[in-house]
């Protein structure tokens, strides 16, 4: 349930209309006229609230509800208590994203701290360049040559240096740093991202380490959401993209020249070495480290704490450090785990003896 001092109490939805918004189907009797205005997890949730199942660890949940409503793969609906309505769809989970979205739509991004009157406390270069429409909160600077695009946000503290171009409909977070960067349409970035900062470059020699200038670009495509304290470094002598759609989650470290295809998902504290290429749809897991010049396919997979240290094929799942296919991976552990036995039943029978 959320906190009404965080968001506000969200107006009831008529089943009917969840069902139209999620494509769940609609249950036979009375049921299209009933309404819903908040939601819970299985175990907290209410007469008047609804909830989801996604995965089948939480079917006692499930079973001992008092949800209004829930949503439920086919294959789960005759396991609905008899007082929750079961609403059926494919997908549960982005069923209930769907219906989050219409109950708490400030929830998807980030909401200005002061509308109309932070700008009065911000610095603004007279190059700069904003569309009607764009939002500052207190303490933003933005630099020379700017460009910010209609229905744009930029949180306190907010950094943009010059040149950088800001599409439309983006939500720039507290205390983010922007510069040698161009951003697409609806891109959410959180707090305390840095992008667009050197690359870590340096000609290694005996006498010392030559610094090498870093003279490309960041570029984020449209509808890319990035984590807090993320770090995006512009590329050397080449750009570092972000395709379309990507999920980049918070603590991420993504060296120069990296290209990371569209909707691809990288979660916490993965680190990616300078000029690899990710795929579209590829997922790399939290914690793994990618070694530089490589390429992981589309839709490849990677298991958290991987050490990726060579080409990952299309749609393969690898994992372990050194990474490899993971049957081969749960293989390697079984067959350590069995050595370990028999060294110790070994020891066992040196000790009987």
């Amino acid at each position: 349930m959320a906190e009404p001092q965080f968001f506000k109490t969200p107006t009831p939805l008529f089943v009917a209309d969840i069902c139209a918004a999620t494509g769940a189907t609609l249950p036979g009797g009375d049921h299209a006229a009933l309404s819903f205005g908040g939601v819970a997890p299985l175990d907290r949730a209410r007469a008047h609230e609804l909830s989801f199942l996604e995965n089948p660890k939480y079917l006692d949940a499930l079973r001992a509800t008092k949800a209004g409503a829930c949503f439920v793969a086919p294959r789960y609906a005759d396991k609905v208590p008899a007082g929750t309505l079961a609403l059926v769809v494919p997908e549960p989970y982005i069923a209930f994203a769907k219906l989050l979205s219409l109950l708490y739509p400030e929830a998807l991004r980030p909401v200005a701290l002061l509308p109309g009157e932070g700008r009065e406390a911000c610095f603004i270069h007279p190059d700069a360049r904003l569309e009607d429409g764009v939002t500052l909160d207190p303490g933003v600077v933005i630099g020379a040559g700017a460009e910010i695009g209609a229905g744009t946000h930029i949180g306190p503290h907010g950094v943009i240096g010059a040149q950088v171009r800001i599409g439309r409909n983006c939500s720039i977070g507290a205390h983010v740093t922007l510069s040698h960067a161009l951003l697409g349409d609806h891109v959410i970035i959180h707090p305390g991202a840095r992008i667009g900062q050197d690359g870590f470059g340096f000609a290694m020699g005996p006498q010392g380490h030559l610094k090498v200038p870093q003279v490309g670009r960041v570029i984020i495509q449209d509808r890319v959401e990035i984590g807090a304290n993320t770090t995006i470094d512009r590329g050397a002598i080449r750009d570092t993209v972000i395709g379309e759609g990507a999920k980049i989650d918070n603590l991420v470290q993504i060296a120069h020249n990296v290209v990371i295809g569209r909707h691809a998902v990288i979660v916490a504290q993965v680190g990616i070495s300078g000029s690899t290429e990710i795929g579209d749809f590829a997922a790399l897991g939290g914690q793994a480290g990618i070694t530089g010049h490589l390429r992981i396919g589309a839709g490849a997979q990677s298991a958290a704490q991987s050490g990726v240290m060579g080409d990952v094929p299309p749609r393969e799942r690898w994992g372990g450090s050194p990474a490899r296919p993971m049957r081969e991976w749960f293989r390697t552990l079984l067959g350590i785990e069995q050595l370990i036995k028999q060294k110790a039943d070994g020891s066992k029978n040196k000790d009987a003896e």
